[in-house]
Parts: structure tokens; sequence; C-alpha cells
């Protein structure tokens, strides 16, 4: 997977020197272009090399963008070529290019994911075991083959793949003498797929998030040197080069854990989408609930037959009566009949990231806003649209209280009616479980799971809500054995809601597509575009040049110091390249500026 170089005097009779165009690794939309350098005799740079410059009165590390011989005057000398080889081909330079455009990001942020955190050195080749032929054949059922429509839409899988599935998928391209990618949200997930697939041996390279640099920078020279692998991390592999790349797999596609949190907010599934369509491999996502980006970019989509999670009891909370906690009646009775007959117990309460959905205590009417119906959390405006929130829309009661709470709370209530010895959190002796969304990757073959407040994820603030809910609480499901007498239990005050019902019938593709086509009509994603902007000191300036951008933008929104604008549209593309400019300003200005392009969290 070397980079792509040039001959001296080529096209000049022979006596032009070789010329380098080099990104400088300087966090800055100013230094894109690059600069030019002369090559000095002796050195070859290509493509992807890493390079150390002089600029700006001191030598700065660079990448390698473009080698030629065309005639330029005037140049400075680049100084060396570090390490022993190119760190991306021209074909993922598309991919980084374009991602530094769509995340409003500087090139050079973009090309240093490439790297690892050492200096890269050419690893030995080593003599690869045989593919077990035994791994043949788990995906066949699926009706999809690994390598089929290279470089084309991906192929979604709808269920819960199998690590097996997956190792089989990626059996016969190993064998061809090819590599394969698996992505996994958490290290957790990661690492257990290594240790399921331990029959691929040296065959199967981990990236695990706790490994020190010298562990990273050893992996990433063994699957940058040699085909054959199978690459299994988090998000931080998607820009790796990979020799003889013929298949990436996405597992756990629409979860958080694949789009990064700070700037700038890349997406794995859109990196190697990007990838895929340039490099020429083939694409899969696989998730119980996929991604209506997934859905709506023409991928090829493969249900698993049957249920997709296991049945759905629904528990109404307006039957319960009010002041009775956060556990109605007959989820306490599932709990503690679980407890007393030694059986194990998961309860998934909301903690960072999602506030409780409130009640009123008269009526046991859900609370929400009048306008957009996002929950109502005890302000006195939403926080989805600024309305106003008055008395209870069924009884005018102005007397709340909250359906959900936090892991601690939870878990004090659970020892009033379980004894306390049996209850914990996630990973604990007792068989009685309390814990987040973080905690899931952790707890599986529960006899009873229970979701404390469903309604304080549907009705959430952001409009992708409804969408993420359903992808929790389907996980959530998935904790449960598949043993006679598990119970998966809601607990809800809206149990005909649409969410409610797709959990019951375990399919969730048709609401999804309706959802797509209601976000139509509102451009947004997956079909339109967004884009946040959080500043945090604005120069007084920006509201001014923030008006030269065409698409729709909503804002400012005041956290103390912090200002945010909302970005909307059909295509923000034109936005984005006067966006560069305006948000490298603003960091030049001392202001803090985070871009969050496609925002899951909203």
């Amino acid at each position: 997977m070397g980079g792509v170089g040039a001959s001296r005097g080529v096209g000049c009779g022979g006596g032009c020197p070789l010329n380098a165009l080099v990104v400088p690794d300087v966090p800055s939309v100013q230094v894109d272009r690059g600069f030019w350098y002369s090559v000095p005799d002796g050195l070859e740079p290509a493509v992807g090399s890493v390079v150390r410059v002089p600029l700006g009165g001191r030598v700065v590390r660079g990448w390698v963008t473009r080698v030629d011989d065309s005639p330029r005057a005037g140049l400075k000398a680049l100084r060396r070529i570090s390490g022993d080889h190119t760190v991306f081909s021209p074909q993922l330079l598309e991919t980084l290019q374009w991602a530094a455009h769509h995340y409003v990001a500087p090139v050079s942020s973009l090309l240093k994911k490439t790297s690892p955190p050492n200096l890269p050195r050419r690893a030995t080749a080593k003599a690869l075991p045989e593919v077990p032929a035994e791994i043949d054949g788990v995906y066949t059922p699926l009706g999809v083959s690994a390598v089929e429509g290279a470089g084309g839409p991906p192929v979604v899988v709808v269920g819960n793949v199998s690590s097996e599935a997956v190792a089989s998928a990626a059996g016969p391209v190993l064998r061809s003498g090819h590599s394969t990618m698996a992505v996994f949200p958490t290290g957790v997930e990661a690492q257990r797929f290594f240790d399921e697939v331990a029959g691929l041996g040296a065959r199967t390279v981990l990236v695990h998030p706790e490994m020190s640099d010298r562990q990273v920078t050893d992996r990433w020279s063994r699957v940058r040197d040699q085909s054959g692998y199978l690459l299994v991390g988090t998000e931080r592999i998607a820009l790796w080069p990979v020799a003889g790349l013929r298949l990436a797999w996405i597992v756990g596609d629409g979860r958080r854990g694949l789009k990064a949190r700070q700037t700038p907010t890349l997406h794995v599934r859109e990196l190697l989408r990007s990838r895929a369509a340039g490099e020429r491999f083939s694409l899969v996502l696989s998730s119980v609930v996929p991604s209506t980006e997934a859905l709506a970019g023409g991928a090829r989509l493969v249900v698993q037959p049957g249920r997709l999670w296991p049945r759905t009891e629904v528990i109404d909370r307006g039957e319960d009566p009010p002041g009775g906690g956060v556990l109605g009646t007959r989820a306490r009775a599932a709990i503690s009949a679980a407890a007393r007959q030694g059986k194990t117990a998961f309860v998934f309460t909301h903690r960072h990231g999602y506030a409780p959905a409130f009640r009123c205590v008269s009526c046991r009417t859900l609370r929400v806003c009048e306008v957009c119906e996002a929950r109502a959390v005890g302000k006195t405006q939403c926080a989805r649209c600024g309305s106003p929130l008055g008395p209870c829309r069924k009884c005018a009661g102005r007397a709340f209280e909250p359906m959900g709470a936090g892991e601690g709370r939870v878990l004090s209530e659970l020892t009033k009616f379980v004894t306390p010895a049996l209850v914990g959190p996630v990973g604990s002796d007792g068989p009685v479980w309390v814990g987040t969304e973080r905690d899931l990757p952790l707890v599986a073959s529960r006899h009873v799971a229970v979701a404390v407040d469903a309604d304080g994820l549907i009705f959430g603030t952001n409009y992708r809500a409804p969408e993420t809910a359903l992808r929790l609480l389907a996980r959530v499901a998935g904790t449960v054995a598949t043993s006679a007498g598990a119970r998966f239990i809601v607990q809800t005050a809206r149990p005909s809601h649409p969410i409610i019902q797709a959990l019951q019938r375990g399919e969730p593709i048709g609401l999804l597509e309706a959802m797509i086509e209601e976000r139509r009509q509102e451009r947004l994603p997956p079909v339109g575009q967004l884009l946040v902007l959080d500043i945090t000191d604005p120069p007084s300036w920006l509201p001014e040049r923030l008006a030269e951008l065409s698409g729709d933008l909503l804002g400012p929104i005041e956290y103390g110091d912090r200002r945010r604008w909302l970005l909307q549209g059909a295509s923000l593309d034109r936005d984005k390249r006067t966006l560069r400019g305006i948000v490298q300003d603003a960091r030049d200005a001392g202001a803090r500026v985070r871009v969050d392009a496609d925002p899951i969290d909203l």
C-alpha cells in the first residue's frame, strides 16, 4: 500500500528536481493546501510519507500529498523522511480531504489519524497460519457474499450478528490473501470478539483503547505491511492504512461510540463508506436497529428471520398510583421473584445524557411540550423548542413526579423490597444489577430485564430521540436470556406510542422508514444536513460573518460564556467552505470552537 512518487527528470529532459507538496502538522485551515519543497538527492518521498520540513523559522512534521518534477524556483528543501513507509495512499487521501471538508476541520487533523503514535517502522513479515475451514458457512444463511459489490453501497444486516458470523465472512477474504477490518463501539466488545474468534490465532490483530503507544504502533505496522489479517478495534482504526483491505464490518451501526465527541466529530460509518467507494472494498453494517443513515443510503438490506429481540412486556405507568416510586408494582414483583428464586435481573435506568420523564401527580398523564411533544423535565420552558410549559394539559394540575431516576436512586429503591446484599451495580456479586447504557456490553443472559423509564428516552429533546430509544431499548431486550420464563419489561405512560408498538412487534424497519419520510419533510438527516457550532467567548464580529451563510441559521442559544448556533439545509457543502475560514478566524481570536456535523445528540 505504498504511496505514489515521481521519477526524477520525467517530463523535463532529465534536469528538473523532484518537489513535494507537504501539509504541515499545524492545526489550521490556512495550511490545508500545503507548501512545496524541493527534494534533496538521496530522498524519495511518496504520497503519504511523513517528513520534516522548515516552516516559519522552525522544523515541523508534515505529510506529503503530492510529488512531481514540475519546475519551481526558490523552494526550501525538505529535511528528511520519518519512518520506513507511507501512512496513507492516494485513495485514502481522497477520503481524508473529504472528511476535512465535511466535518469542517483542518486537513492536518485528519492526516495525523492515519499515523501510529510512534514513528512507523517496517514490520517483519510473518508466515500466517491457515484459515480454519470450520469457520466457513456461518454467514451463508444471511445470503450475503463478503466480497460482492466491492466499492458499491454497503450491506446492512439487521439483527444480532454473532462473532462467528463475522469471522466466517472474513474467512474467504483472509484465505485469498487479503485483509478485513471489524470496528466496534467499545473496547469491551472488541476484546470479546477477539476472544471469541481465537481460532483465527495470529490472523487476528486487536487494537484496544488501553494498549500502550508501542503496542498500537506495532499493530499498525503489522497490518500496514502485510495483508491477510483481521484487524479488530474501535473507531481509531477506521482511518488506518491496511494492506489488501477487502472487507470492513461495522458492528453496532447507529451507536454513539462510533462517532467522535470532540472536533473533528468523525463518524466511522461515513469514513468507511467513503473509503469503500475509493479503495474498492466491501462494507457491511450490522445492528439490531440500523441507523436511518444506513437505510437511506441505498444499501442492500438483509434482515435476519424471526423476532430480532425477545418479546416485550409493557407496563402502563398510568395505572400505578402517584408517589409509588420509579418501579411500578408489576416490575417490583418480577424483580423480587427472580431474586427469591436465585435468578438474575437487570434494571436499566438513565443517567448521563437523559432526563427522566415526568407525569402529573393528580391524573398520571405524561408531561410533554404541547408544541413539539418533547418530554418536559420540570423547567418553565421546553428544552427543544423553547415553548412555555404550563400546567397539566388534561387536569391543569401543577404537581409532577419523575418516572425515572439515576442509578443511585434505583439501587436505593430496590433495597426496600430485595435483600440489599442481592442488589448492586453491574459486575457486582448479587443477582440483581442496576446499570446504564455504558454497562450494556457487560450484561447478558439475565432472567428479567426492566427498562425503568422508556418515556424519558422516547420523548427526548433530540430529534433523533425516538430512533435512539428504539435502538437502546432493543439492546436492553437483548440482555434477556432465551430460556423459558425470561422477561423483558418496559415501563411507559404511552403504551400506544409507535416505539413501544415496534418493540412489541420485534421489527424496526417499517418505523425507521416512516422516520426517514418525516425527516425528509423537515430537511433533517439523513435526507438533510445539520451542523452545530458551539463557541466559547465568541468574537464580536462573529454574527455578521455567520450572516454570510445560505443555510437556515438558528441561534444563538446562550449557555454562560458559550453560544450555540444550528445550521440546517438540504446541502451545506457551500456553507462548510465558508465556515472553514470563519471558524479559523474565531480560533485565532482566542475563541474555543466545536463544530459537530450531523450531530447525534442535539
